[in-house]
């Protein structure tokens, strides 16, 4: 069924490409993303809706000399193909050139990703959701919590077909179950669970997991503001990652002078390593970026040195290199972006990671961040949903919640444990494989009084 997905979206490329190459263009490139996605969401343990949707959307890129317009249309019947590329022409014909346009990409060799797909996510019904979602209102309901949150699955195929030959198309299945529990004494607690297979996402875990947190974080109390050292949970780790990716492992922001990323810097301990691994199992697989281009394995940081960022097609030719499959749909002004992180696991348990602390805090996630200085990778924002202060090495009670100004290289830099778990979870844009940290130090720089 996935390659006959992946068979009709592209297809439905070919078709759009037939159109706009009738418009005279220099090049053209077509991305069709086809997604049936649906969703149970539940509030006050109780479910409350279930809703589902198919989309279907046609990105055309058309190129006439050195000029590029994009369109896109959810129509797929040869009137509304034979108007997107009407429009798209259009718009190439008016705007300004692009001095460096390097061309649309080539082919590339585009292996099958093992993993991507599981029949139990394409195929999961309301019932199938709700069983799981009862899961967790009922570790709310045993700990005298109430919980919040939604259990989405889906589909999603892409087909990219352009004028230089590129043909190529996939499809996978995501399914994510997070949920927020709430207790009467201002108590809250927050897990979540990504997959590939929605029967590998343990939803009666997750359920226990935020209804204890909710629990465990009545009656919180305020403490002053200062730097403590933190363990950082596998939902703030994520932050960490996203963040760095969309302010510096980006080739763009390195060609514009914005990225903390030299070759060959160290950043962080020799703890930290991360890759961008599209074809990584462990994370949310993906075989292609979206101009059709092969994605190909890029360290980012090993042993807390700079080793790569991942660059899309007219990034790569600006600095005479290949593209490593991290183009993004076009338009495009934010340049490649790493969709499939991974953070390399360390040695200890979450247990052990704590004990390491002689007074600082647990924090369960982050809510919230901005940027404050990109080139630091300065940022600020709050902590949420299990914030807690460890004495001795034990948790000794739930805090207030807390603000933070920090530099996320900082927080690389003093890292001093890692845990030998991690978790599948969905970033900002897309899959993040991470585990739990222990840092030296952390700023935090407001508290929250009620």
């Amino acid at each position: 069924m996935n390659d006959e997905r992946a068979h009709d979206a592209l297809a439905l490329a070919e078709r759009a490409l037939g159109h706009a190459l009738r418009e005279g263009p220099s090049e053209a490139e077509v991305l069709v993303m086809t997604e049936d996605a649906a969703l149970t969401r539940f509030a006050n343990s109780q479910i409350h809706q279930n809703v589902a949707e198919s989309n279907v959307t046609v990105n055309l890129r058309v190129v006439i000399g050195k000029r590029v317009g994009v369109a896109s249309s959810g129509r797929t019947d040869p009137e509304g193909l034979r108007r997107l590329a009407e429009n798209a022409a259009a718009i190439a014909r008016v705007v300004e050139e692009l001095d460096d346009w390097p061309g649309l990409p080539g082919p590339t060799p585009v292996e099958p990703v093992d993993g991507a797909y599981a029949s139990a996510t394409a195929g999961a019904s309301p019932e199938v959701r709700a069983a799981a979602v009862r899961q967790v209102i009922a570790a709310a309901d045993d700990a005298g919590v109430t919980a919040f949150g939604s259990f989405s699955s889906g589909t999603e195929s892409m087909a990219v077909a352009n004028s230089v030959g590129v043909r190529v198309g996939g499809t996978r299945t995501v399914a994510q179950l997070l949920t927020v529990s709430m207790g009467p004494d201002g108590g809250s607690g927050y897990a979540e669970g990504a997959a590939v297979d929605i029967e590998a996402i343990d939803a009666a875990a997750i359920g226990r997991e935020a209804a204890g947190k909710a629990r465990a974080t009545a009656n919180a109390v305020a403490i002053d503001a200062g730097d403590y050292p933190v363990v950082l949970e596998e939902y703030a780790v994520v932050d960490l990652l996203d963040m760095l990716g969309y302010l510096g492992f980006s080739a763009l922001a390195v060609q514009e002078e914005r990225s903390f990323v030299e070759i060959g810097r160290r950043i962080g301990s020799e703890l930290v390593s991360i890759v961008d691994d599209g074809r990584d199992p462990a994370g949310l697989p993906m075989a292609f970026d979206y101009e059709g281009v092969a994605k190909q394995r890029v360290p980012l940081l090993e042993n807390g040195i700079c080793r790569g960022v991942v660059f899309d097609s007219q990034t790569a030719a600006r600095d005479g290199v290949a593209s490593t499959g991290h183009g993004l749909p076009a338009p495009n002004p934010w340049g490649p972006f790493p969709l499939n992180m991974v953070m390399a696991p360390g040695t200890e348990s979450r247990d052990d990671l704590i004990a390491g602390l002689d007074r600082g805090l647990l924090v369960t996630r982050f809510h919230y961040t901005n940027p404050v200085h990109p080139k630091l990778a300065i940022i600020t924002g709050m902590t949420r949903d299990g914030t807690f202060l460890v004495e001795g090495g034990r948790i000794v009670g739930p805090v207030r919640n807390l603000r933070f100004t920090q530099s996320y290289l900082d927080a690389l830099g003093c890292t001093v444990g890692i845990a030998r778990d991690r978790k599948t979870l969905k970033g900002f844009l897309g899959g993040v494989v991470v585990p739990a940290i222990r840092l030296e130090g952390w700023t935090f720089t407001g508290t929250t009084e009620h």
